[in-house]
């Protein structure tokens, strides 16, 4: 509970203090995390468009996959080019309703990744457990549905802490000690009553976090406990093979989540909690597409065909362009 009655003058905008605030690593900074986003942003829109472009990948598994990667890309976009375009500028401010706005689609995008990756562990539970039942049981509709439905609760989430913390007062210090509007430093810099807030983040924020990672955790002790009864050694490679990149990304997701959300405060510094959210925000997405397709034959081969199609596009535009300059 924050309470400050001294100092009552409104607060307009704040100040994203950033990851450094020493000038030379600050560039350093602006290269790295240029560098990562182009790559996520390249990396996510070439797995959509392998997915949507080839046949054999028109499957549930790489249904919700393309739907990962499109939360993954705005879920980047909706942090990194707000911070480079601050570097840019020269301006660490960012206005209330912006920030507000910032906080609300990185609500959203956090609470689907959570529940797409538990999806995504439902579909290899089938796969693996029920695999001549799969195509009777993981039907367009349902995949549709359990998207949607994800769809939703992510924004009503986001709007419940969204509204909640606009009906709070923010007094003299606007100073946010990281790189984006995350829900717990703005709480600790406004000086009305946030018992309310704190609640709900630990309530309604805590279910969404917690459910999605105790269907992952169920999910996969039915897939290991099916494939144990595997007799051969090949069958069980096989098997435990089909869940390894989502197992990947499960862990480096909710690694560092659980590292900023669920570890007391006091055993860990606010240095630590930056660079957690840097890995999740920034580095998980960057990495989800490698992290498919490396594990992935089908995944290869489409996004092989699909990048040779782009620079082949490419190539021919550029040739008849310098044709006609030439003419």
């Amino acid at each position: 509970m924050n309470m400050n009655p001294g100092n009552q003058s409104t607060v307009s905008e704040f100040l994203l203090l950033g990851l450094s605030r020493q000038p030379q690593q600050q560039q350093i900074l602006f290269i790295i995390f240029l560098s990562m986003y182009l790559s996520t942003i390249l990396g996510n829109l070439l797995i959509i468009l392998a997915i949507s472009t080839d046949s054999r990948l028109h499957s549930p598994m790489y249904f919700f996959l393309s739907n990962l990667s499109f939360v993954d890309l705005c879920f980047s976009s909706t942090i990194v080019p707000n911070m480079l375009s601050n570097h840019i500028l020269s301006s660490q401010a960012i206005s209330f309703p912006g920030c507000l706005t910032q906080m609300y689609f990185f609500t959203v995008f956090i609470v689907m990744d959570n529940f797409l990756l538990a999806v995504m562990a439902y579909d290899r539970f089938v796969a693996v457990c029920h695999p001549l039942h799969y195509t009777t049981k993981m039907t367009h509709h349902l995949c549709a549905l359990m998207v949607t439905v994800s769809w939703g609760i992510a924004n009503l989430n986001a709007l419940l802490h969204t509204l909640l913390m606009a009906r709070l007062s923010f007094c003299a210090d606007n100073k946010i000690p990281h790189f984006f509007c995350d829900l717990t430093p703005l709480l600790k810099l406004s000086c009305s009553d946030t018992h309310i807030n704190d609640l709900m983040i630990l309530t309604a924020g805590g279910l969404v976090i917690t459910i999605p990672l105790v269907c992952i955790l169920i999910s996969y002790i039915c897939i290991t406990a099916a494939v144990l009864r595997v007799p051969s050694t090949k069958g069980k490679f096989k098997a435990f093979s089909t869940c390894g990149s989502h197992l990947a990304v499960v862990s480096l997701f909710y690694g560092t989540i659980i590292a900023v959300y669920f570890i007391p405060p006091s055993s860990h510094s606010a240095e630590n909690d930056i660079a957690a959210a840097v890995m999740y925000t920034v580095v998980t997405p960057m990495m989800n597409p490698f992290i498919y397709s490396l594990r992935n034959k089908d995944m290869k081969g489409a996004l092989t065909k699909v990048t040779y199609i782009i620079f082949f596009n490419f190539q021919q535009r550029m040739g008849s362009k310098f044709h006609k300059c030439m003419s």
